[in-house]
C-alpha cells in the first residue's frame, strides 16, 4: 500500500482560504487572464455578490419608499395632533374681520357712495325710503354733466355745522343763467325751455326766477318739482364742486334699476 505523503502546501490552503485564493490569482496571471493592471475576474459564485436575501428583505422594511407617505405623514395625521389654541383662533377672525371693515371703509368712502332718499322730492324717479349708489369716481375724474342725479352735501346744513347728504338733479352748470317762467326752465335766455322727460309732474306756475350760478358751482332741482325742497327754496343756492360727492347710478332698494 502506498503511503501519500502530505503535502504541506495543500494543508495550508486547507487551512487558510485566503493561500487557496492567491493561488487561484496566481494562475490567472500564468494564463494570461489577467494582467498587473487588471482587476481580479468576477467571481462565478452568484451567492457571494446576492445580498442575503433576508438581510435585504429586512432593509426594505425598515426603509420605506419614498414616494410614499406613512400615516405620521399625513395632513389628517397632523392636524388631529395639533391641540385647538383659543387665543390664536380668536387672534385670525380679529384680522379677518379687520380687513374687512378695512376694505369696506375704503369702497365707500373713495369708489362708492350708499345714500338712502328720505322724502318724496326726486319722484318718481326715486320714490321715498330708496336706497341708491352713486360712483365718487365719476366726479373724481370727470366733471357732473346737465341732468346728472347727484349726492351732495347740503349747503345750508353745512353753513350750521351740519353735514346732510341731498339727491337732487343738476340743472344749471357753472357760468349758466337759469330762468323759471309759467313752471318752464330756459337756459341761457333759450327760448325752448328746457326739455325735461323726468319730471313727475308739470311745475306750478310761479313769479318768474332768474339766477346766475356762480363759477365752480352747480344748481339743483328735484324731479318732483311741486314738492321738492331744492336750490330754488335753500338759502345757499349753489352747491359748490367740491361738495358733489358722487354720481347716481342705480337703484338696488327696494328693486334693482338704473337711473339716468
Amino acid at each position: 500500500m502506498k503511503h501519500r505523503e502530505n503535502n504541506p502546501r495543500e494543508e495550508d490552503t486547507r487551512s487558510n482560504p485566503a493561500l487557496s485564493d492567491l493561488d487561484g490569482i496566481l494562475a490567472n496571471l500564468k494564463s494570461g487572464k489577467i494582467g498587473i493592471n487588471q482587476s481580479e475576474p468576477a467571481q462565478d459564485d452568484s451567492s457571494q455578490d446576492a445580498p442575503d436575501e433576508g438581510n435585504r428583505s429586512a432593509a426594505d422594511n425598515e426603509k420605506p419608499d419614498s414616494g410614499q407617505s406613512t400615516d405620521d405623514d399625513s395632513p389628517e395625521k397632523s392636524r388631529k395632533k395639533e391641540p385647538f389654541n383659543l387665543k390664536k383662533e380668536i387672534i385670525s377672525w380679529i384680522q379677518v374681520l379687520a380687513a374687512a371693515a378695512v376694505i369696506a371703509f375704503i369702497i365707500n368712502t373713495q369708489i362708492i357712495a350708499n345714500s338712502q332718499v328720505p322724502t318724496g322730492s326726486m319722484e318718481s324717479t326715486i320714490m321715498a325710503g330708496d336706497r341708491v349708489i352713486g360712483s365718487r369716481l365719476s366726479y373724481r375724474f370727470g366733471e357732473p354733466e346737465r341732468g346728472d342725479i347727484a349726492i351732495f352735501i347740503y349747503p345750508d346744513d353745512e353753513a350750521r355745522g351740519v353735514k346732510t347728504y341731498y339727491v337732487k338733479r343738476i340743472i344749471g352748470l357753472p357760468g349758466d343763467t337759469i330762468d323759471i317762467i309759467d313752471g318752464k326752465v330756459y337756459i341761457n335766455g333759450s327760448d325752448t325751455p328746457l326739455d325735461e322727460p323726468y319730471l313727475n309732474e308739470p311745475m306750478d306756475p310761479e313769479p318768474p326766477q332768474h339766477y346766475e350760478v356762480p363759477e365752480g358751482c352747480y344748481f339743483m332741482m328735484g324731479d318732483n318739482r311741486n314738492h321738492s325742497n331744492d336750490s330754488r327754496r335753500w338759502t345757499n343756492k349753489y352747491v359748490k364742486r367740491e361738495k358733489l360727492i358722487a354720481k347716481v347710478l342705480f337703484q338696488y332698494f327696494p328693486k334693482i334699476q338704473m337711473l339716468e
